[in-house]
């Protein structure tokens, strides 16, 4: 049985959190998000706009979430490093804030008694691997991964078997991406020109980190993409 940590509560990691629990084989033992406390994360967890009502008793405690009779201990600390992992037995950490990419930031899960860490979007400098392109690269000395964007994950496995059987001499990708919580829901200042037009509304175009880390080594050897949102 693996024991695994979840920082950060938002879409992603609740989805972790049911897909651990269906699976049976990695249990989560403590969750962190310094910015939700237990009762919305019992009703978040329990009910998903998207992917609907989890099928199992959910209720909380100050200190834990209840989920079909299991505790799942909970933490509200902002720093990774304060993050008591150690203490309740997670051994992996699935950082799911989008806020700690790099290696240096993902670091503090380590010191804070994690053994490796699983990043949930694409990484300044920690290795990424894709499910069925590269993930025979995984090496054990690897403590801190990126399991890549979700557009890569998306394009990445179609575009090898493409380039092994034929060789891509040229690709041009282009996303239509669903609303983010990034988004306005009315027209307000932010800090990207793009982003200040209510969502409801809006197309917009933006940079996604998907042709960059699929050419240079996900694919050996790499083709020549690039990409547009």
């Amino acid at each position: 049985m693996v024991n695994i940590g979840i920082n950060g509560f938002g879409r992603i990691g609740r989805m972790v959190l049911r897909c651990a629990l269906e699976d049976g084989s990695v249990t989560v033992v403590a969750v962190n998000d310094p910015f939700i406390g237990p009762d919305y994360m019992a009703y978040l967890f329990k009910f998903d706009s998207s992917h609907g009502a989890f099928n199992g008793e959910v209720s909380f405690q100050e200190d834990c979430l209840v989920i079909c009779g299991k505790k799942i201990y909970l933490s509200h600390e902002k720093n990774p490093k304060k993050i008591p992992w150690g203490a309740h037995g997670a051994d992996y950490v699935v950082e799911a804030t989008g806020v700690f990419r790099s290696v240096d930031k993902c670091q503090g899960h380590i010191t804070g008694g994690a053994k490796k860490v699983v990043i949930t979007a694409p990484s300044e400098d920690a290795p990424m691997f894709v499910c069925g392109v590269n993930e025979k690269d995984y090496k054990s000395s690897m403590n801190i991964v990126s399991n890549a964007s979700c557009t890569t994950n998306a394009l990445a496995p179609i575009a090898k078997v493409i380039h092994d059987n034929f060789q891509i001499v040229e690709g041009l990708m282009t996303t239509i991406h669903s609303v983010t919580a990034t988004q306005k829901t009315v027209d307000s200042p932010s800090g990207k020109v793009q982003w200040i037009f209510m969502k409801q509304n809006s197309s917009i175009y933006c940079f996604i980190f998907f042709a960059t880390p699929t050419s240079l080594y996900l694919i050996p050897p790499p083709p020549p993409l690039s990409a547009s949102s």
